[in-house]
């Protein structure tokens, strides 16, 4: 099922809430974002390890944040950067549209269709209960897939274009998973803020 094909929308969802604007950033202001966030991010390739294998993880990640927090996920820790000045003027706009405030951004740049994010819930401890998390998108429009963990019929997904905001909230990281597949179509790269408050 297909979401979310105008500017704003909210969805209400059994046991989540998600709210979706296409156009958070018009080109003008996402296309220079893209370019500084790609060539200034300290961008670093983690390994996972999977049933006793070890792989390097399918995409390029950092942390940034206005505390000294480290975020750990999938037996990896990342320790932050201080934020910089584009960082802190999207979380500033990101803050205003959701009337909350973050201490902390993880950042996602899949270069090619290859790169991914398996199914997960951003649900660890030091997120708190019922975290919101919002995501900011740059760059090839990638397919966002979520399902509850529960309810098999509710499955859904959606793309997340340049200059999106995606808002996720509620008990949503305790009921659903979320992920961005890999796809065999030729698109370019992506760079993902999601936004989060690290306790």
């Amino acid at each position: 099922m297909d979401l979310f094909s105008s500017e704003k929308k909210v969805l209400k969802l059994p046991n989540a809430e998600l709210v979706y604007i296409e156009q958070f950033y018009d080109s003008e202001v996402a296309n220079p974002y893209f370019e500084v966030l790609k060539d200034t991010i300290k961008w670093q390739q983690d390994t996972i390890t999977v049933f006793g294998k070890t792989y390097e993880q399918p995409r390029l990640t950092a942390l940034y944040a206005n505390n000294n927090k480290p975020y750990a996920y999938s037996n990896i820790q990342l320790k932050p950067h201080d934020f910089t000045a584009e960082l802190r003027q999207i979380k500033k706009d990101v803050e205003d549209e959701s009337q909350h405030s973050f201490t902390s951004v993880l950042l996602n740049l899949y270069r090619h269709g290859n790169d991914s994010n398996g199914w997960h819930a951003d649900n660890e401890k030091e997120l708190g209960k019922n975290p919101m998390i919002a995501s900011v998108s740059f760059g090839a429009t990638r397919r966002f897939h979520f399902k509850h963990r529960h309810l098999k019929n509710e499955r859904y997904k959606m793309d997340l274009r340049h200059g999106s905001l995606l808002i996720m909230k509620g008990e949503m990281q305790h009921y659903w998973l979320h992920q961005i597949s890999k796809t065999q179509k030729d698109i370019g790269e992506r760079i993902n803020l999601t936004f989060r408050t690290i306790r």
